[in-house]
C-alpha cells in the first residue's frame, strides 16, 4: 500500500511561512539546502504525527540579481487540512498574530485561512463545538 509522505508548497519567504505554520503547532523536522540546485527544502510536521509532513520549497533568487520567483496560483493547489483540538482558540491565536480568517468557524467545525503565499489551509475541529460568537456573526473574507 502507498504511504503518504508529504505535500509540497512553493514559498517566497521561508521564515514567514514557518512562523505561520508554527501558529498551528507544526515544527521543523528536516531541512535540506542545495547549493547546486539553488533551493531549500524545509519539512514541517505536527509533534507526534511526523509521518504527515508539509514540504516548503524555496527556490533561491537568481545569482544575476534579478527578481526571484513569485507564485500567484496557490489556490490551484487546493488546500491542506489539519484537525485541531479547539478551532475557536486556534483561530483566535491566528487572528492575534495578524492572520485573516477567510472562512470563520461559524458552525464550530470548519475554518479556512491562507499562508503568506496564499495556500489555503482548512482547519477542522476534532468533533464539534457549539456555534459561538464572535465567530457566528463573522463574514467570509476574500477567497479560500
Amino acid at each position: 500500500m502507498p504511504k503518504f509522505l508529504h505535500s509540497m508548497i512553493r514559498v517566497t519567504d521561508v521564515d514567514k511561512t514557518i512562523a505561520f505554520f508554527d501558529l498551528l503547532g507544526l515544527k521543523e523536522v528536516k531541512r535540506f539546502d542545495s547549493e547546486q540546485g539553488r533551493f531549500t527544502l524545509v519539512y514541517l510536521a505536527a509533534p507526534g504525527d511526523e509521518d504527515a509532513q508539509v514540504e516548503l520549497t524555496y527556490n533561491w533568487p537568481p545569482t544575476d540579481g534579478s527578481a526571484g520567483e513569485t507564485y500567484d496560483g496557490g489556490r490551484n493547489f487546493g488546500h491542506i487540512a489539519y484537525q485541531v483540538q479547539n478551532i475557536y482558540e486556534t483561530c483566535q491565536t491566528l487572528m492575534d498574530a495578524g492572520v485573516t480568517i477567510n472562512r470563520p468557524p461559524r458552525d464550530g467545525h470548519m475554518a479556512f485561512v491562507r499562508t503568506p503565499d496564499n495556500i489555503s489551509i482548512e482547519l477542522l475541529q476534532d468533533g464539534r463545538l457549539e456555534p459561538a460568537e464572535p465567530w457566528v456573526s463573522m463574514p467570509n473574507v476574500g477567497a479560500w
